[in-house]
């Protein structure tokens, strides 16, 4: 019997090693995922952990993705990339610090430049400047160098570059160039500079239409291949987006939701360890912790606190006040609505706001306050100009999700 219950107690430990590993392998995957979603690209260079992690669950990831998101991923000996798209491309989806089209329009000139260079080659900002000048006057677009805006553009364009890691600079500053457009910066090409305009799969002439860009491959015009092309742009919504409302689903891809919502439910949690719920409104996902790769609602920056407490100034005035709640759970406020509302938070609640937000006017603060919640999903601007009732902000349902209020800690209640 002693023997028996050594081999009992080996089993049971063999068998809890093997859960511990099985568990670690999924958190390695789920953190895997999360990086691939959520950073332009994991380099073994600034995260060699992370890169070994994705080149040991290449197989499954990349067929996860394929599968339901029709995301290619990319593995080359230094660099892991999600070559990823929105299928609706929002503005807050743009890049940080860019302020024109012309920013970018240069940003792509600039790849496109740095596409014909090999690893270790230098090169100055000069080449830059006269090689994009030639494309851009050939395609119909020239540029005047001695316009400072169009010099800051480059400037821009460059240190995003610079910020991705696949310019390397190595002496002179970009910021001298725009002030005198003499003096230069060297520079050096990282072999990752290739991967950064993703795959699209036809020659981009044949495209006719600004939609058609956001195609990641191609589909047979079959039942198989409308389904697939169906759950591709499901979750791809799902991943890419805050919030999703049913209003806001075309209404196949509506019918795939309520359909098959048990079946997203269990790849966003197996995946991403992601919950979803149910709601009248809509299918939503909740990211367990406080924290993580994505981006998540609240965010650290105090306009987020603003939205919980518009969200509870709401729900205590639907009975007192000749708002409505439609039949998709939204609430339409004109902007003196919004304002009002604001007035109520500031004169309750100023005192714990940043300088900042107390020094703002109400129309000030609502501009920030409805951009902040519009990019979450949680409101959006409508104009009813056409049934005479002006510009409404939406509130969406998801708000009503949340609540918050400022209480105080026993100390300041006992010193009250």
């Amino acid at each position: 019997m002693a023997r028996g219950g050594t081999t009992s107690y080996a089993i049971r430990r063999m068998r809890t090693s093997k859960k511990a590993d099985a568990e670690q392998w999924n958190e390695r995957r789920r953190a895997c995922a999360h990086a691939l979603l959520n950073r332009p690209w994991v380099t073994k260079d600034s995260d060699a952990e992370m890169f070994y992690w994705i080149k040991d669950q290449y197989t499954e990831l990349r067929d996860w993705f394929a599968e339901y998101t029709g995301f290619l991923l990319i593995m080359t000996r230094t660099m892991a990339k999600l070559d990823k798209s929105p299928l609706k491309a929002e503005p807050w989806m743009g890049m940080d610090g860019f302020r024109e089209a012309r920013d970018y329009a240069l940003f792509a000139y600039a790849l496109w430049f740095l596409e014909g260079k090999s690893e270790l080659d230098q090169f100055v900002l000069t080449d830059i400047v006269e090689q994009v000048s030639e494309q851009m006057s050939a395609a119909g677009a020239p540029m005047d160098w001695e316009n400072y805006q169009q010099r800051l553009s480059m400037v821009r364009a460059l240190k995003k570059l610079r910020q991705l890691g696949v310019l390397v600079h190595i002496d002179g500053d970009e910021t001298d160039w725009a002030h005198s457009g003499q003096k230069n910066v060297l520079y050096e090409c990282e072999p990752s500079a290739r991967y950064v305009l993703r795959h699209f799969p036809r020659d981009m002439r044949q495209y006719e239409e600004i939609e058609q860009f956001n195609e990641l491959i191609v589909y047979p015009e079959t039942a198989e291949g409308e389904l697939r092309k169906r759950r591709h742009r499901v979750f791809r919504r799902l991943l890419l987006e805050p919030a999703v409302a049913d209003r806001d689903w075309h209404p196949d891809d509506l019918y795939y939701v309520v359909t098959q919502r048990r079946t997203i439910i269990d790849n966003m949690q197996f995946m991403f360890g992601m919950e979803g719920t149910r709601y009248r409104e809509g299918l939503y996902f909740f990211y367990p912790e406080l924290s993580g790769e994505c981006g998540l609602f609240p965010t650290a920056a105090g306009v987020s606190d603003l939205a919980l407490l518009f969200a509870g100034e709401l729900r205590r005035r639907l009975g007192s006040k000749d708002w409505f709640v439609t039949e998709q759970g939204t609430i339409e406020l004109t902007r003196t609505d919004v304002e009002g509302v604001l007035y109520t938070l500031k004169q309750n609640y100023g005192e714990y706001w940043s300088k900042e937000h107390r020094m703002m006017g109400l129309g000030e603060l609502a501009d920030v306050l409805t951009l902040h919640m519009s990019e979450w999903g949680l409101g959006r601007w409508q104009d009813r100009s056409e049934d005479n009732g002006g510009e409404r902000f939406v509130v969406s349902a998801v708000l009503s999700r949340w609540n918050a209020d400022y209480s105080l800690d026993d100390e300041d209640m006992g010193a009250g």
